[in-house]
């Protein structure tokens, strides 16, 4: 009998399958992290998040495994989005994680530990399919299957740099810049995190599409949006 196809799941419904258990869900993935002593201790963590996940562990999660802290990312790469499979293995893995004495935790609202989170870089153009090839090459980037249209985001292979989105422009903007960082947060770290911005010496320029995602300033006008899930259209 074959498997059931996947189910892309809503932001809001996949939010609320992981929160209660120390997972956030971040614009398309489910994000945790795990508190590690060591590079032998963080090892067993993904051996136990492998072992959860079982024959979906390939085409599902990726680690990011320091000696101090685990991110764990779950994420169907078949639909480039986040299914019911991602949203179950969340549970089995949190299970596995706490059977090892450990936890899963999206360290949020804390000065003392970097919440989970995802970076992209977006450029601002005028004609999308020109400027796109320029970046996926001097990035050696790839497309986001399967998402690959001439206006489409652009990934790291490895997984490990920013993804690289295309923003239309109706009109040039020379006195502006045309390349700015999103930082999606959990919604529930957002507001400290502009605070720390406004803090250290920002300025809030643009709220009226909060949250879904607000822009900041640096005292030289150089912008940076904060994002979430909340606040979009389909939730």
């Amino acid at each position: 009998m074959a498997a059931e196809p996947e189910r892309v799941l809503r932001m809001r419904e996949a939010s609320d399958a992981v929160e209660a258990i120390g997972w956030r869900y971040l614009l398309g993935t489910l994000r945790t992290a795990v508190a590690v002593t060591s590079l032998a201790q963080a090892s067993t963590v993904v051996a136990k998040a492998v072992e959860a996940c079982g024959v979906d562990a390939d085409r599902h999660l990726s680690c990011d495994v320091r000696a101090d802290k685990v991110v764990l990312a779950l994420q169907s790469l078949d639909a480039a989005a986040v299914t019911d499979v991602d949203a179950k293995l969340a549970i089995r893995v949190s299970l596995a994680v706490r059977e090892a004495g450990l936890a899963t935790s999206p360290d949020v609202a804390s000065e003392d530990a970097r919440a989970v989170q995802l970076v992209e870089i977006a450029v601002d153009a005028m004609d999308i399919p020109a400027v796109r090839p320029f970046w996926k090459a001097v990035f050696a980037y790839e497309d986001e299957r399967p998402n690959a249209g001439p206006t489409d985001a652009l990934l790291d292979p490895q997984r490990q740099g920013p993804a690289i989105w295309f923003q239309q422009m109706d009109a040039p903007r020379p006195q502006r810049n045309r390349i700015h960082f999103d930082i999606c947060v959990p919604h529930d770290e957002a507001k400290r995190r502009i605070a720390a911005g406004l803090t250290a010496g920002g300025r809030l320029t643009y709220e009226d599409e909060a949250p879904a995602f607000w822009v900041l300033a640096d005292p030289e006008g150089n912008e940076v949006c904060i994002t979430t899930w909340q606040g979009r259209e389909a939730e």
